[in-house]
């Protein structure tokens, strides 16, 4: 069954071509979900709240864009209202204190997708939050001020503070690949 068959089943309620949509996109979303999550189960949980979105609201699809990218948008979606809905708080930095602190691409170019990933998951929920919708996703900072109830200066802070965070780990990690590879 085609792509666009199994769209017009799951706009039926067809629970086959639910299963068929899901197995398609489960894993391509999985991916964005641990992005926002700290844990594989609050990623899971993220995906599960994802997919019944989908398809509860499957007919608000328009087809005017892809159906990937519309079912991205919904996981995204779901993991900044599993932040709200944990009520986490954000850490809160003065801007000020994080001049200079922009991350230089070079210091990517060894490290791998989970090593990255797993750095990412180690930052607060707040700058984890900011730093996927910003970097990752292309969201403004006005965008994601509007969708986490924050200033755009909170977002800016934390986007600043993630980096600040990432580059010391990345700093770390190359310590200790340095410290390896010597000794």
């Amino acid at each position: 069954m085609d792509l666009q068959g199994i769209l017009e089943g799951c706009k039926k309620g067809d629970r086959k071509c639910q299963h068929l949509l899901y197995s398609t996109f489960a894993s391509r979303m999985m991916g964005v979900c641990m992005r926002y999550a700290k844990t594989l189960p609050e990623a899971e949980d993220v995906l599960q709240n994802g997919f019944i979105k989908v398809f509860t609201k499957i007919n608000d699809f328009r087809q005017e864009g892809s159906l990937e990218g519309w079912i991205r948008t919904i996981m995204v979606r779901a993991a900044i209202e599993s932040y709200h809905k944990e009520k986490r708080k954000t850490e809160l930095v003065d801007i000020s204190d994080l001049a200079g602190s922009e991350m230089q691409s070079h210091e990517l170019v060894n490290l791998e997708a989970r090593d990255l990933l797993a750095l990412v998951q180690q930052l607060s929920p707040g700058c984890r939050l900011v730093f996927n919708l910003y970097a990752i996703e292309g969201y403004s900072h006005k965008e994601i001020a509007g969708q986490l109830g924050i200033s755009e200066s909170a977002s800016k802070a934390q986007l600043s503070r993630a980096r600040t965070i990432l580059k010391s780990k990345l700093a770390k990690m190359e310590e200790l690949k340095y410290e390896y590879c010597a000794g």
